[in-house]
């Protein structure tokens, strides 16, 4: 839904659904309830997730023109798509598969430039179209930079020219996350400082990439990192740097000197997401995923890389990171422009612990509540 200058959508990777046919009907079943919610007899915005497999079945026969159709017929549309996991997102063991295929293969080219071609379709010019992704590849990897660089390059320059031809604003948001080949402020910073560095040395025009290409900022994943959300943005936009998405979500925080915390942390243990947990040590303590966490003595908070509700805390000794969400938001409130795009992005719900549980349409709907009253 559009307030103001800002798009908000929530992102529907909450949905198991892998093909077009399964997605279609996650859009036209669940998604229509969340509107009829929130939204009833307004224009209701979609923040799309398609896999590479529903992304190139959409663009087969004339399913894209039959999708515009019904966008026009339910008085919806799309202005974002959420082009980070490639393959399979639930059901299944995802952890550090998600990061696969990284920005060192072709096909991770590919499937992003058919995101492109999906979104210069169908988002409205008002509002311009973003497509966020991995950033880059995950630290454990050991990716040729060289090889991110040229891919990422060769997207900007179809992301311009389906600019031009359609005349919208068209970009891509990197996404910062914990041990990911670029996981913070300071190396996000240092990451797009070697692109354009690599962009001089290969005698490349560096406007496709200022224009293109930017930060999908995820308010979890930064809270994660304890940097403080408006110096972040800050300085972010200062580098001149864009940020083409924002993220609102929320990472869990816990006591590491209490033994009720440390039992509380238990149950958020499950097979399907990486769960990394970083600790305010100094320098920060940094750990894959839950089962590897380590006690600390000298730490005296954890964050866990599970995402919780936005509208309420998780019940003592556990607390959440819900104050950086809001602080993206006070940002937004006092510097307008720097970005329209806005996706609620509780991806979790169906690993979620018992008594964090609800029905789906009232915890999404709960969610836009918490988002619209701020």
């Amino acid at each position: 839904m559009k307030f103001e200058s800002h798009h908000l959508a929530y992102c529907t990777n909450i949905h198991p659904a892998e093909s077009w046919t399964e997605t279609f009907h996650v859009l036209k079943t669940d998604v229509l309830a969340v509107r009829d919610r929130v939204a009833s007899g307004k224009k209701f915005a979609i923040g799309l997730r398609l896999s590479a497999q529903a992304a190139l079945e959409l663009l087969e026969n004339d399913q894209l023109d039959q999708f515009e159709s019904w966008l026009a017929q339910e008085n919806c549309y799309v202005f974002t798509i959420n082009g980070f996991p490639y393959g399979a997102f639930h059901g299944t063991r995802v952890k550090e598969n998600v990061y696969k295929p990284d920005w060192t293969h072709m096909s991770r080219l590919v499937y992003t430039e058919q995101l492109f071609t999906i979104i210069s379709r169908l988002c409205p010019a008002e509002s311009g179209g973003s497509v966020s992704t991995l950033p880059g590849s995950f630290k454990e990897f050991g990716a040729d930079e060289n090889l991110i660089f040229a891919n990422l390059y060769s997207c900007a320059l179809t992301i311009e020219t389906l600019a031009k031809e359609t005349g919208k604003d068209l970009h891509l948001g990197l996404e910062p996350e914990p041990l990911g080949h670029f996981e913070n402020t300071e190396e996000t910073l240092a990451f797009f400082e070697r692109f354009f560095a690599w962009c001089g040395s290969e005698k490349l025009d560096p406007n496709p990439i200022k224009n293109h290409i930017g930060i999908n900022y995820d308010t979890c994943h930064f809270a994660l990192e304890f940097n403080d959300c408006h110096q972040s943005l800050r300085t972010l936009t200062e580098a001149g740097l864009r940020i083409s998405k924002i993220h609102l979500s929320n990472a869990l925080s816990f006591d590491p000197q209490n033994p009720k915390a440390l039992e509380a942390i238990r149950p958020f243990d499950e097979p399907t997401y990486l769960h990394q947990v970083i600790l305010n040590t100094e320098p920060l303590t940094r750990f894959k995923d839950l089962p590897e966490f380590k006690e600390s003595t000298t730490a005296t908070e954890g964050r866990i890389h599970f995402h919780v509700p936005l509208y309420s805390d998780p019940l003592y000794p556990l607390a959440s990171t819900l104050d950086h969400a809001e602080a993206a938001l006070t940002y937004l409130k006092e510097h307008p422009t720097t970005c329209p795009h806005l996706e609620i992005e509780t991806y979790t719900w169906g690993v979620l612990p018992d008594q964090l549980q609800k029905p789906l349409t009232d915890q999404i709907s709960a969610e836009y509540e918490w988002v619209l009253s701020r």
